[in-house]
């Protein structure tokens, strides 16, 4: 008992330092009817090139709104999740270059800066709102900078566009046709249109498209962005309960706070009632997979922020992802390159030394005939670059490791994790749902 006593004593100063609970001022509001249009809109493979992966496909409630693979395969695979594998008919040409992230809480305010390098950045300065490497073809409309995020995946021909002459949407893309008549977002929209259960959906949810105006690519966006904000909103696990003042942490949970929060440092960059920062720090973590790469470069990094910004101080940078039931997200690290949490939070903390010792853990479904996997871990030169961006941080105990998992259980979130709408039965378009 007095062992007990001391430990709390201890690790009450570091617990002064959580942060205030989430409230409905955190959010945007959510209109339900769009939030129920999105969720179809969601589900539906007919916003994919060939009709064959939706939204769902990468990010499933199955797998905690990800996918459960380190590097995900997009047009060409079929099956969910880590039973995800191609067959010998229009096999992807490479895999998706980075770890497909968590969806929860990007219904949130703080959140203004969307994938790994957050290249899709809000912006009031412009005339979408945006800041996107679209640049000055970005169309007004988006609602968020969480529905202007709907517009990458549906454009990218290893997601979910489709290859070169496959399908309206894949030639579309490759000639540079994105906005306006004929381009990708029209035929999307108008194949959507097309479908009178969701033109009446529309229709009843919008009130200009009720006045006449056609169907669009960002009515599309904004609703699925509805649906995930209200679907996926994560603010009812342990850990509010304990900012609210209605719980405590057990003992081995509040070590794990006073560690998180004192002499691990993990709430440098996880900060605030989200656990993040909502910027990008270079954190040694390995590279795998084709990395970011033109079809023409042959090189396989993923230099992460810097991409974005043409800084060389970017470099390897990523934006720091909110922990929001973070034991359920894994694989971990933005090419999904570990598999083991507690390995994970090992080489975090020590980022230059857990680099050095990296073990291949990975899961990555058979791909035949693509850039090789490792070729960046393979190269020493390639990773002293990665390791010279990132700091030393400082070795965790196994024990300390522990703790920071017993606390990092407490952000798991049963209502988020199951969803409120959960998977349709059936779908407008009439076609299959991943479940």
């Amino acid at each position: 008992m007095k062992a007990l006593l001391a430990l709390l004593a201890m690790t009450a100063p570091a617990l002064a330092d959580l942060p205030a609970p989430v409230t409905n001022a955190d959010y945007a509001v959510v209109n339900m009817q769009e939030a129920r249009l999105g969720w179809l809109l969601f589900y539906d493979p007919v916003l994919s090139g060939n009709r064959n992966i939706a939204c769902a496909t990468c990010h499933h409630p199955r797998f905690a709104t990800s996918d459960g693979l380190s590097l995900g395969l997009g047009e060409g695979a079929i099956g969910l999740g880590p039973n995800r594998h191609v067959t010998a008919v229009n096999t992807p040409e490479q895999r998706i270059p980075r770890n497909s992230p968590a969806l929860f809480n990007l219904g949130a305010r703080a959140f203004t800066h969307l994938f790994h390098d957050g290249r899709i950045e809000a912006d009031p300065a412009r005339p979408s709102g945006f800041r996107t490497p679209m640049e000055d073809e970005m169309v007004a409309g988006f609602a968020s900078a969480l529905s202007a995020q709907t517009m990458f995946p549906v454009l990218s021909p290893d997601e979910m566009a489709g290859h070169y002459n496959e399908s309206d949407v894949s030639k579309a893309v490759r000639s540079g046709r994105i906005t306006g008549p004929g381009g990708a977002w029209d035929i999307i929209a108008t194949r959507v249109a097309d479908i009178p259960a969701y033109r009446a959906k529309f229709t009843a949810t919008y009130p200009e498209i009720a006045a006449g105006r056609p169907i669009a690519f960002t009515d599309i966006s904004n609703a699925i962005a509805a649906f995930i904000a209200y679907e996926w909103r994560s603010d009812t696990s342990p850990f509010d309960a304990v900012l609210r003042g209605e719980a405590r942490f057990s003992p081995d949970a509040e070590h794990g706070a006073a560690l998180f929060y004192g002499s691990a440092g993990c709430s440098t960059c996880h900060s605030g009632p989200f656990l993040s920062d909502h910027g990008f720090h270079a954190m040694a973590a390995p590279q795998i997979g084709p990395g970011k790469a033109e079809r023409f470069e042959q090189h396989s990094r993923d230099e992460g922020r810097a991409r974005v910004t043409g800084k060389t101080t970017d470099r390897f940078a990523f934006r720091t992802p909110s922990l929001r039931n973070v034991l359920q997200t894994g694989p971990w690290g933005h090419a999904g390159a570990h598999t083991d949490i507690a390995v994970f939070l090992a080489d975090h903390a020590a980022p230059v030394a857990g680099l050095s010792r990296y073990q291949r853990a990975a899961l990555l479904p058979d791909l035949p005939n693509t850039k090789p996997d490792w070729a960046i871990l393979e190269d020493p030169a390639e990773t002293a670059e990665i390791a010279a961006a990132a700091p030393t941080g400082h070795a965790l105990s196994k024990d300390e490791v522990g703790h920071i998992i017993a606390f990092l259980a407490t952000l798991s979130d049963p209502v988020a994790l199951g969803g409120r709408f959960g998977v349709p039965d059936n779908l407008p378009s009439g076609l299959p749902i991943d479940r």
